[in-house]
C-alpha cells in the first residue's frame, strides 16, 4: 500500500511540476485535457473519446471517432515528449507519458523513461532529425569556410555580384528548405508517413490547419523535420568562391529560419528551388514583372501573359528532351538588404544556372541588365535523363 501511495505522490508531484513549468500552458483546452487526465491518476484505464469530448470540450453528442479529441491528445503527447527530450529528468525522477493509443497518463521509472525516449526517437525522429539538419548546415558552413581560405582571391566577379561584394554588410547565404510533418495513426504508429504540403511551411502552419480542419489533420504531428534538397550543392559550388572573394563574413541558414529583422542587418543570397524561398518569395515577386503560376513549375510574365513551364518531372525518366527554367534577380529589400536570388523551377535549372551566374563573361544582355541597381533574368536549361545539354538566356531586364 505504501508503494502505491508513494507512486501516487510522485505522480502528483510531477503533475504539479509540469504545471508550474508551463509545459501545458496556464489555460486553454490543452491544459484542461492535461488536468482531466491527471485527475484520473496514473492507474486509470484509458478514457474514451466520448468521455474526453464531454468532460473537456463540453460536447455531449459526438461520433465514436472524434477527430478533435485525437488532435489535442497528439498535441499533449508531443508537449510531454518535447519537454523530457529537452529537459531530461534527474536521476530517479519520474516522467509522465501519454502512450500511443491510450488516453491516460502513465508514470515511467528512470529506466523505462530512457527506453521510451529512445523508441520515440526511432519512431518519429524526435531528437534525431534536427541535429541532422544542423549537421548538414555545419558541413556546408565548413565548405564555405574552406572556400574563404583557399579560393578567396583571384576569382573573377561580374556585374551580378559586384554590388554585393562592395557592400559593407555581412552576407546571409540562405538555402531553400522544406518542412515535413508526420501522419501517424495512434493505433498503428509503425504505418506512419512523412508529408510535404505546400500549405504547411512550419509547425505554426500545421497547428493553424489542425484548428481549421481538425478532421483532415487529425493524425498530423510535428516531427521536427526539415530537409534541404542536395541539388542546392550544384549552385553552391559556383557561388561560394564569389562570396569568398569579398573576404566578408558569410553565415549559412535555412530559408525557414530567415526573419524580417535580418533584412535590416545583412545582405542575402538565396540558393534553391522557387518552392523553398519562404518569406523571400513574396518580397522577391512583389516588385517583379514576373509571377509564379499555379504551381512552382511555372513562371508567368505579368504584362504579356507568356508562360515558362518546366516539363522535367514528366520527361525525366524517358529519352525525351525537357526544359527547365532558372530565375536570377538582385534587388534592395525593405530594411536595406541587397538580395540576390538564384532559383529554379526544378533541379535541372538549379544545376545549370550556377556556372552561368558565376561566369567572368556574362551574356551581353544579362551584363547590361545586371548593371542596373536591380534586375531579373530567366534562363532555359535543356536536359535529357539528368544530363544538361544546352542553355539560353530567355530574358534579362531591369526591375522597376
Amino acid at each position: 500500500m505504501a508503494n502505491g501511495e508513494d507512486s501516487n505522490a510522485a505522480f502528483q508531484a510531477e503533475v504539479e511540476r509540469l504545471r508550474g513549468c508551463g509545459v501545458v500552458g496556464q489555460s486553454g483546452r490543452l491544459r484542461e485535457l492535461f488536468d482531466f487526465l491527471a485527475e484520473r491518476g496514473p492507474q486509470a484505464q484509458s478514457a474514451s473519446q466520448q468521455d474526453i469530448s464531454a468532460q473537456v470540450f463540453g460536447q455531449e453528442q459526438t461520433d465514436a471517432d472524434d477527430a478533435t479529441v485525437r488532435v489535442y491528445v497528439h498535441r499533449l503527447r508531443k508537449k510531454l515528449d518535447d519537454h523530457y527530450r529537452i529537459h531530461p529528468p534527474a536521476d530517479g525522477a519520474p516522467q509522465l507519458e501519454l502512450p500511443a493509443g491510450v488516453y491516460a497518463l502513465r508514470m515511467l521509472r528512470e529506466e523505462e523513461a530512457d527506453t521510451a525516449t529512445a523508441m520515440s526517437g526511432v519512431r518519429t525522429g524526435k531528437g534525431l532529425v534536427r541535429p541532422l539538419v544542423l549537421g548538414l548546415l555545419a558541413m556546408i558552413a565548413a565548405f564555405v569556410a574552406g572556400m574563404l581560405l583557399s579560393r578567396g582571391s583571384g576569382v573573377p566577379a561580374n556585374s551580378i555580384w559586384d554590388p554585393l561584394l562592395e557592400s559593407d554588410r555581412p552576407v546571409l547565404l540562405v538555402l531553400g528548405d522544406y518542412y515535413l510533418f508526420g501522419e501517424i495513426d495512434p493505433l498503428y504508429p509503425e504505418d506512419g508517413r512523412l508529408i510535404r504540403d505546400f500549405r504547411v511551411d512550419s509547425a505554426k502552419d500545421l497547428l493553424r490547419l489542425q484548428e481549421a480542419d481538425p478532421e483532415r489533420y487529425a493524425n498530423a504531428e510535428d516531427v521536427g523535420l526539415n530537409y534541404l534538397p542536395f541539388q542546392t550543392a550544384y549552385a553552391l559550388q559556383n557561388v561560394t568562391p564569389l562570396l569568398a572573394s569579398s573576404g566578408k563574413r558569410v553565415d549559412i541558414i535555412a530559408a525557414s529560419e530567415l526573419t524580417s529583422d535580418q533584412l535590416n542587418t545583412h545582405d542575402v543570397v538565396y540558393l534553391g528551388l522557387l518552392s523553398g524561398m519562404g518569406l523571400l518569395e513574396d518580397i522577391t515577386f512583389a516588385g517583379s514583372s514576373l509571377r509564379i503560376g499555379e504551381s512552382y513549375d511555372e513562371i508567368i510574365d505579368r504584362e504579356s501573359g507568356e508562360r515558362w513551364m518546366s516539363d522535367e518531372a514528366r520527361r525525366l525518366a524517358s529519352p525525351a528532351f525537357y526544359r527547365d527554367f532558372a530565375y536570377v534577380s538582385r534587388y534592395t529589400a525593405p530594411g536595406g538588404a541587397l538580395v540576390t536570388v538564384v532559383a529554379s523551377e526544378r533541379v535541372t535549372g538549379l544545376r545549370g544556372v550556377g556556372p552561368l551566374v558565376a561566369s567572368g563573361e556574362l551574356d551581353d544582355a544579362l551584363d547590361d541588365a545586371a548593371a542596373s541597381p536591380s534586375f531579373e533574368a530567366l534562363f532555359q536549361i535543356t536536359g535529357q535523363q539528368g544530363a544538361d545539354l544546352s542553355d539560353r538566356l530567355v530574358l534579362a531586364r531591369a526591375r522597376e
